[in-house]
C-alpha cells in the first residue's frame, strides 16, 4: 500500500509537469497581428508518451520480510510538429496554409520537404502582409 502511494506521488508529479509544458498554446500559438491588419496563428501537432513503473525491494543486508525500499523511474516523449498557419484577414476572412507533410515520415524527410516548401510558405506569408497596403497607401495620400 505504501508504495502505491509513492507510485502515485512519482505519477502525479511527472504528469504536473507534462502539463506545463504542453497546452492549448502549444497547439494554438500565440496570434501575431501585422500591420495590414491580418492575423497570423501558428497551429502544430503535439504528441506525448508516457512510461513510468516502480517497486519495492530490499536491500542484500536487511532481513527478508517487508520491503524497506521503493525505487521508481519513468520516461516522457514529447513532440511538437508545426503543420500550419491560420490567417484572420481584416474582412474577416480565414485561410489555412498547410506547412505539413502530407505523408509523414522519417523527421529528415520531413525537414526536407519543409525546406523545398519554403519558398512557397513565405510568399503566402508575405502576400498576406502585403494585402491591404496599395489600400492604405492609397489612404495616405487622400489624407495628404
Amino acid at each position: 500500500m505504501a508504495s502505491e502511494n509513492k507510485l502515485q506521488g512519482v505519477v502525479q508529479a511527472t504528469l504536473s509537469e507534462i502539463r506545463n509544458l504542453i497546452d492549448a498554446d502549444t497547439v494554438m500559438g500565440t496570434p501575431v497581428e501585422t500591420s495590414s491588419g491580418t492575423t497570423l496563428i501558428p497551429i502544430s501537432k503535439v504528441a506525448v508518451g508516457y512510461a513510468t513503473g516502480g517497486m519495492d525491494f530490499n536491500d542484500k543486508n536487511s532481513a527478508q520480510g517487508k520491503p524497506q525500499n521503493f525505487g521508481a523511474g519513468g520516461g516522457t516523449g514529447i513532440s511538437v510538429q508545426p503543420i500550419g498557419i491560420l490567417c484572420i484577414s481584416k474582412d474577416g476572412s480565414v485561410e489555412l496554409i498547410n506547412i505539413g507533410v502530407k505523408n509523414p515520415s522519417d523527421p529528415v524527410e520531413q525537414l526536407s520537404d519543409l525546406i523545398d516548401r519554403a519558398p512557397e510558405i513565405i510568399a503566402k506569408v508575405k502576400a498576406l502582409f502585403a494585402k491591404d497596403k496599395p489600400e492604405e497607401e492609397t489612404e495616405e495620400k487622400t489624407e495628404g
